[in-house]
């Protein structure tokens, strides 16, 4: 697609802010109250109610003192940086990144992601890419999270760009699948961005992480039509990439919506329930993190279904286990297999794993009876999944 015949205002509901918008935003964010109510909830849960407006001014000024000298997207990225790594620092035993180092800095990527937490399966991702010297990626997300003026400026103030999800009728769902397929192929082809996206829409909560084909088929809705599909997926230079943790902050939380919605028509959510899981997934304990990229997808798939499967096989093949894994796995089968665990990997050998075994009893014992198999199972499904690919 030539660049210079490409309306790119097409683009302008979706992308990120570019550099002349960033100082308007953080204005924005530094003047909107509830920014600044809803961020000292979030840091002080327990005193923000009974000091909501002094810890909201303190918000103001921590958010002024700190992006002041931002005056580009690169600038509020080295912000963030700085209080992710110290996130990730608290909440786990460090973040490990294998495969990121094969890939070439100068061509840009489609990195096609499984997806366990909102917020920071994306922002660890964009992390590893800063600490090895890669440019980050633009990040897919869907527009649930931007029913807030506050939460979309932090948003496309990181590099995020979004995917419509709200109904729709069956025309408008095709513009805006088009319109994401084309911002897409113009990010990583015209412009030399990557591009973070997940598997599929929303969490893999059963811990069975799944390309859905439609997302294959999305990327080809920007295809001319004389083009293959195989050459226009490669155009693409799409990289599997799996993360794991080895403790999920939100287990309990999607058992019981696993467990609701197999015993009811529809789990409902509710009001800024997404936001609240942002939260748990930031600040809950998350024990090992590894970020595995997988190499460019370059063969001869014409067939979307093929080419879900390669993205699956990759992401499963270079998913790390942890202990978690094996012990959920044991508890529900009665035998582990014998697969390594951690980076670098380690032959699995359970009784050096006991404290965490006994760690792993008492916080199922704690989730309600009614969905505590579907927690376990959430943690020993990669197992069963790197299982039935070895096969």
């Amino acid at each position: 697609m030539n660049v210079r015949n490409l309306d790119t205002s097409q683009f302008d509901e979706i992308r990120p802010y570019r550099d002349d918008e960033v100082r308007p935003a953080l204005r924005r964010l530094v003047e909107d109250p509830e920014m600044s109510r809803v961020v000292a909830h979030f840091l002080l849960p327990g005193m923000a109610s009974k000091l909501e407006r002094p810890l909201a001014w303190l918000v103001r000024q921590l958010v002024r003192f700190e992006f002041r000298n931002a005056h580009n997207v690169r600038g509020v990225q080295d912000v963030i940086a700085k209080y992710l790594q110290k996130a990730v620092d608290r909440t786990s035993c460090g973040l490990s990144i294998s495969g990121l180092d094969t890939l070439p800095k100068d061509r840009a990527c489609l990195f096609v992601s499984n997806h366990r937490d909102i917020a920071m399966d994306p922002a660890l991702a964009i992390l590893a890419m800063y600490k090895e010297g890669h440019e980050t990626s633009r990040i897919a997300i869907g527009d649930n999270l931007l029913s807030k003026q506050f939460a979309t400026d932090i948003m496309k103030l990181n590099k995020c760009f979004v995917v419509k999800r709200s109904s729709g009728s069956r025309r408008e769902k095709l513009t805006a699948a088009t319109t994401l397929s084309r911002y897409i192929h113009h990010s990583i082809v015209n412009e030399n961005e990557h591009v973070w996206i997940a598997q599929r829409a929303g969490r893999a909560k059963d811990g069975r992480d799944r390309t859905n084909p439609a997302l294959a088929a999305m990327f080809g809705m920007a295809k001319p039509k004389e083009q293959p599909f195989a050459d226009f997926w490669r155009e693409l230079h799409i990289v599997p990439l799996a993360i794991s943790y080895e403790w999920d902050p939100c287990d309990r939380h999607k058992a019981r919506e696993l467990y609701i919605t197999e015993h009811q028509d529809e789990y409902q959510k509710k009001a800024h329930e997404d936001l609240g899981s942002i939260a748990k997934g930031v600040v809950g304990q998350k024990g090992h993190i590894h970020a595995a990229f997988g190499t460019p997808i370059e063969k001869d798939f014409s067939d979307v279904s093929a080419l879900a499967d390669e993205i699956d096989r990759q992401i499963i093949g270079n998913y790390v286990l942890h202990p978690t894994n094996l012990i959920a796995y044991q508890m529900i089968y009665g035998e582990a297999p014998n697969l390594p665990v951690g980076y670098p990997p380690k032959p699995w050998h359970p009784d050096e794993h006991q404290e965490i075994r006994e760690q792993f009893e008492a916080r199922m014992a704690k989730i309600d009876e009614r969905w505590r198999d579907k927690a376990i199972q959430g943690y020993a499904n990669p197992v069963v999944s790197r299982l039935a690919y070895e096969q």
